[in-house]
């Protein structure tokens, strides 16, 4: 099996294009860098082809997965590195760089290389004259490789690289333009909002795996299809509903649609990219791929279904009064995306796989056909300024017009076969709530038509709009852009002849192959009396039911109601012509021109942009009382600290100065100076004063001796002489006085 044996390769093409761009590019010419980044998509495309075909003989009609693990990417690979599940029991922390090949991916594979090569070939006549091209076609491959790694993936966390790779390509894609503030704050939006719905993401993979003990699909649907595992349990519901949140982001759900409508803002074969085969298809894939886990959580189910349902009526209505021909495109997206929520919602993974395929095809379609329209009108978006194209762009209309019929549900085209399968299956689901999910659905494909066909009229059929410098130079795209608009017109017209209903004589093999994937009839569940099948809905009946009929003519009915409005409504439209719904319901057109208001209540509520009278909510809400509380309360408090700091630090200083330095230090200091001024006075630096000071010192030591010998010898002599004399008056002087008294004393 030369091309399964090598599937590594096919992400890998558009990897090595993507690598020579962004190192070489620059120095390439713009031919070289079409051959390379064109050529090695058409590489993957030839390459997937062959691979599909070898699976199908591998599986033999079983659909049993092909899984090649290249690698140990994380992990120790050995058993050693192991982490703890929920029930307590140990697991080996295992993260394959492994690759898996089902009916399921099989499908994804073919549809997003086929169509990426034609947008990429394509995209060399619209971008012939735009600067960068090199750099537009680098993240164009890039984009390649990211999605195809998502589709290849056989665990979560690889796939989780494919994820945020498909992300960040948006980002730089639709901020291609980035010296327009417009397109640079629309790629902002877009990777913001996508975090948001990657958090949910990888919040409910961790969650699978700390609940079921491993990374890889094959293990984790084959313990959600043993039995083991109940119906409604909550973690899996928990799981489940943090993967939809995933889903919501890069599939453009409500509430996180906002960053679609604004990623017209890049390239037209961006546009054409992102939501035909890439960004929006892979929230799907996520859900689909997981089908095992989300048929175990009905309420996710319910969720999935009802959020879908509310996604497509809600953009649909926004479609209909928009007048950039690419917004319209870009809600309609919005909208065809909420019916595959709604298929997948109500078990119908397989129709829903089925209008992903299709819808691939007239998305794509529309898209590139709209950029044939912008090319000729020198750059011109506005519905307003167009008219009467028909005849002056013969192949784009033609195109165009078999892609609006596919999506508007016109039979035999491949939108008819796929919408109308997911009608049926929301109206044959048993709870009521589904009959209302099919009104939704039913109402949403009237829209469609409608506003479809009101592009159709107001670009192609009325009278011309357009300026006369404008009319003057309309001619028709060449052949490199309008080649792949034939071959994708011819998929829009026959892709849906791949699962011919039951009702109509097919044998639907579309969803036979898919079955495998779906588990269907597997393994049946008993909970509260009722049984449940463990799979995309039940067992497909291989009969008709006249309802099936009924319904099959009201969608086309619908289609019909909304074509004829639109002629009505646009064949005639001037120069001055006035929207239906601006007359008879002023309101409710200002409502739908800005979009239900969604952006600013995002502005009101979370981002903060606008205020609710003095109060600012959000995001910016949250940021100004955060400054207030630092201003306030951080730095008041730091403030308080800084003055008592001061404070203290300020007695410190004086008592440092005065009694350390003053009277510890500089005191003694001072007294020393003092006591030294004296000897200063005698220090000259002479050495004859020096001299001379001895000699006199020496005079008065000597003369200071030689004064105290004879003081010595004065106060010896004068003690000798005090002491004679009083001898000499005690001997006679006083000696002859008392005898005087004696005579007196003895006569009286």
């Amino acid at each position: 099996m030369l091309f399964l044996d090598h599937i590594c390769l096919i992400p890998l093409f558009p990897a090595f294009g993507a690598a020579m761009m962004f190192f070489f590019g620059r120095r390439l010419q713009t031919a070289a860098v079409n051959a390379i980044c064109v050529g090695m998509v058409v590489l993957a495309f030839l390459f997937a082809c062959f691979t599909v075909v070898e699976y199908t003989h591998f599986a033999q009609g079983t659909g049993r997965p092909y899984q090649q693990i290249v690698y140990t990417w994380l992990g120790s690979g050995d058993g050693h590195l192991n982490f703890v599940k929920r029930d307590g029991a140990l697991a080996s922390f295992n993260v394959d760089a492994g690759f898996l090949l089902d009916p399921l991916s099989s499908i994804w594979l073919l549809f997003v290389t086929g169509v990426g090569m034609l947008i990429h070939i394509y995209s060399t006549g619209y971008m012939a004259h735009e600067s960068g091209s090199y750099r537009f076609f680098g993240y164009m491959n890039l984009f390649m490789f990211s999605m195809l790694t998502l589709i290849l993936a056989n665990n979560y966390i690889l796939l989780f690289v494919g994820w945020e790779g498909v992300g960040l390509c948006s980002y730089l894609l639709i901020g291609f333009y980035f010296h327009r503030h417009s397109a640079s704050t629309a790629a902002n939006k877009a990777f913001l909002v996508n975090l948001i719905g990657d958090a949910g993401f990888i919040l409910g993979a961790l969650t699978l795996v700390w609940y079921l003990g491993s990374f890889r699909f094959t293990d984790i649907n084959a313990l959600a299809r043993s039995g083991i595992l109940a119906i409604g349990d909550p973690v899996l519901t928990t799981a489940a509903l943090l993967l939809f949140i995933g889903a919501c982001g890069k599939s453009a759900q409500l509430p996180l649609y906002v960053w679609l409508p604004d990623a017209m803002e890049g390239p037209t074969p961006v546009s054409a990219l992102i939501h035909a085969v890439t960004t929006v298809t892979a929230g799907v894939y996520v859900v689909a791929r997981s089908n095992a886990v989300f048929v175990l959580a009905p309420t996710a189910m319910l969720v999935v279904a009802v959020i879908g349902a509310l996604t497509a009526v809600f953009a649909a209505s926004i479609a209909l009064v928009q007048n950039d021909i690419k917004r319209v495109l870009a809600y309609s997206t919005v909208s065809q995306l909420g019916y595959l929520f709604l298929s997948l919602g109500v078990g119908a993974f397989a129709a829903g796989i089925f209008h992903v395929f299709t819808h691939s095809f007239f998305k794509a379609l529309l898209f590139l056909g709209s950029g044939s329209v912008i090319h000729a009108l020198s750059g011109e978006q506005d519905l307003r300024k167009m008219g009467d194209l028909e005849r002056r762009i013969p192949t784009t209309y033609r195109t165009m017009l078999i892609a609006t019929l596919a999506i508007a549900g016109i039979f035999p085209f491949a939108g008819f076969f796929s919408e109308d399968e997911i009608l049926w299956q929301a109206w044959t689901r048993e709870s009521d709530a589904y009959r209302l999910l099919w009104f939704i659905g039913y109402g949403t494909a009237l829209m469609t038509a409608f506003y479809m066909f009101r592009l159709m009229y107001l670009t192609f059929y009325s009278p011309s709009r357009m300026s006369h410098a404008v009319e003057h130079h309309v001619r028709e795209s060449p052949k490199s852009m309008t080649v792949p608009l034939v071959i994708l017109a011819i998929c829009s017209m026959g892709a849906g002849w791949l699962s011919w209903p039951h009702s109509l004589g097919g044998s639907a093999r579309f969803e036979k192959f898919l079955e495998p994937v779906f588990a269907r009839a597997s393994v049946v569940l008993v909970e509260q009396g009722r049984s449940a099948q463990l799979a995309a809905g039940g067992e497909e009946a291989e009969h008709t039911d006249k309802a099936e009929y009924l319904l099959m003519f009201l969608s086309l009915g619908a289609a019909a109601v909304g074509w004829g409005m639109a002629r009505q409504s646009y064949r005639n439209a001037g120069q001055d012509y006035l929207e239906p719904i601006a007359v008879n319901a002023p309101p409710l057109y200002r409502l739908l021109r800005n979009s239900w208001f969604v952006d600013e209540g995002y502005d009101y509520v979370f981002t903060g942009r606008r205020k609710i009278g003095d109060i600012r909510l959000g995001v910016r809400g949250a940021s100004e009382v955060s400054v207030w509380f630092d201003a306030n309360v951080i730095d008041g408090a730091v403030n308080h600290v800084v003055w008592i700091t001061r404070a203290l630090a300020t007695i410190s200083s004086w008592w440092d100065t005065w009694i350390i330095d003053g009277v510890g230090v500089n005191g003694p200091a001072i007294l020393a100076r003092v006591l030294s001024y004296p000897v200063k006075l005698v220090q000259w630096g002479l050495m004859q004063w020096y001299a001379l000071v001895m000699v006199a010192g020496l005079v008065g030591v000597l003369s200071s001796l030689f004064g105290v010998v004879i003081w010595f010898w004065v106060g010896l002599g004068s003690l000798f002489a005090g002491a004679i004399a009083y001898v000499v008056l005690k001997r006679f002087v006083w000696a002859s006085a008392n005898d005087r008294s004696k005579v007196t004393a003895r006569s009286s």
